[in-house]
């Protein structure tokens, strides 16, 4: 799953990106609304974390943005603000959560992962996919009890897909799910992820192609 940051503190925006990476997440940073609208345009993310005192257009504007223009990306809005109007704005707005800084890493990690599967319409990190079992907030898998040892983009692309499961994910958008700009990704490499996944999986799971479009992920039973 992928995350833009939108924050112009430097040392605050590194420790966010440094958690969100070792939580597995691939994370993306810009310090500007201007930037985070030309990165949103261009890229697909699962998730915003937006911080509201930026310089020029602040995060609230951003948002408006955002929620003008259709997106319906879950927001995560940051802000030094602890005022009760502040927090009726933001939400009012379109914002899905609003976290008071300081703030703890554990939580604002949990908060995206809470967000990212609601916006999927899974209430649970606890995911049942026939005799799949997935831990999405321990990363872990499961075959019929028994663990299924994963690197960190096949985790990310069995992520990806079981989220959507049933429905078609274009290969463009399970690259964009497990990488950012910072990575060096080649154009076949969903291809090898998945054939992994398949032979992982064995008959747990069907990972079908969908010539032209990209995979879809189904209960084999």
């Amino acid at each position: 799953m992928r995350i833009l940051v939108v924050e112009d503190d430097a040392l605050v925006a590194d420790a966010i990106r440094r958690g969100l990476d070792k939580a597995g997440y691939a994370v993306d940073h810009v310090d500007s609304a201007e930037h985070a609208s030309s990165a949103l345009a261009a890229e697909s993310f699962d998730l915003a974390v937006v911080d509201i005192g930026l310089p020029g257009a602040d995060g609230l504007t951003l948002l408006q943005r955002m929620r003008r223009n259709g997106s319906a990306l879950p927001v995560l809005i940051l802000t030094a603000r602890d005022g009760l109007a502040d927090r009726v704005s933001a939400l009012d707005i379109g914002a899905d959560d609003y976290l008071v800084k300081p703030f703890e890493l554990p939580e604002l990690i949990a908060r995206c992962r809470a967000l990212i599967r609601r916006s999927r319409s899974v209430s649970s990190a606890a995911l049942a996919l026939g005799s799949l079992r997935l831990d999405l907030a321990a990363h872990r898998a499961e075959v019929d009890g028994a663990p299924v040892n994963l690197t960190r983009r096949e985790w990310a692309v069995l992520e990806c897909l079981a989220l959507n499961a049933g429905r078609v994910v274009a290969k463009e958008r399970l690259m964009q799910a497990i990488a950012n700009w910072d990575a060096d990704i080649g154009a076949n490499a969903i291809e090898v992820y998945v054939s992994r996944l398949r032979a992982k999986l064995g008959s747990a799971l069907q990972i079908l192609t969908v010539r032209g479009l990209g995979y879809r992920l189904d209960d084999a039973g």
